[in-house]
């Protein structure tokens, strides 16, 4: 999932006169990284990536379904993903789980619990995971003095926001799933992978827990998807023959 972990090669960045990797050798400053990609076209800047280099913590590993944080606990601080996947989840009022969403390499986590002092959701490694981790009031001060880290934060958070709307839309499973293939093709192309061959980090059952749907009815879906030619599944590995037909049925627009 993509962001370098300690010792990365230093690297130049486009267009800029000096090198993450040493500003900070052991730090994950490289992108895709929610903190530095306020504008993903333009070159990190320098004195923000110093002034975060002293705020953020390296946490993990986290094993593959080990907690991260539990509901309820403590906010310690924002997290961004360094590596590996995970997926939030809440308690369902039949002793289950219900997962809200997934985390990926380069995207943040814990950004739902900015308003409160305790974790409104569980935090779950969907396999091996390193975090980077900045509390609340230092990454308020950061973004108060940058405001493009500000605006990036925002950003996020309307992201997030307009996720759950169109997963609370009322539409077909295979809509639904269109949305969810998308979005995901959306998130790999935006870390600089392939949008049209990607690997799910997750299991086909998350996957329907997570769209509101049953493991069975989540498998025809993907098979009647693969069966139109749209899509071309091999385990986990996700090839999108036909993006645009996707969007079509998704109503989404190619690029979002």
């Amino acid at each position: 999932m993509g962001i370098g972990l300690g010792g990365a090669s230093a690297s130049m960045v486009a267009g800029a006169a000096y090198s993450l990797s040493a500003l900070q050798p052991a730090c994950c400053l490289h992108r895709p990284c929610a903190f530095i990609d306020a504008d993903p076209d333009a070159a990190p800047d320098p004195v923000l990536i110093t002034e975060l280099r002293g705020m953020i913590e390296h946490v993990g590993p986290f094993h593959a379904g080990e907690y991260i944080h539990r509901m309820g606990e403590p906010i310690q601080g924002v997290c961004e993903v360094r590596s590996g996947a995970v997926k939030t989840v809440v308690d369902d009022r039949d002793g289950g789980e219900q997962i809200l969403g997934f985390t990926l390499p380069g995207e943040l986590l814990g950004l739902n619990g900015a308003q409160g002092a305790r974790h409104p959701s569980s935090a779950v490694a969907l396999e091996t995971v390193h975090l980077c981790r900045m509390p609340f009031s230092a990454l308020a001060d950061v973004a108060r003095r940058f405001p493009r880290l500000q605006l990036r934060l925002f950003s996020l958070l309307s992201r997030e926001i307009g996720k759950a709307a169109l997963l609370a839309a009322n539409c077909r499973v295979e809509e639904r799933l269109a949305l969810f293939l998308l979005d995901m093709s959306a998130r790999y192309r935006r870390r600089g992978l392939s949008p049209v061959r990607f690997r799910l980090p997750m299991a086909r059952s998350e996957i329907a827990n997570h769209l509101r749907m049953a493991p069975a009815t989540a498998s025809r879906a993907l098979r009647r998807l693969s069966d139109e030619g749209l899509i071309r599944l091999q385990q986990r590995e996700v090839h999108l023959l036909q993006p645009e037909a996707l969007a079509a049925m998704a109503s989404w627009s190619v690029g979002d």
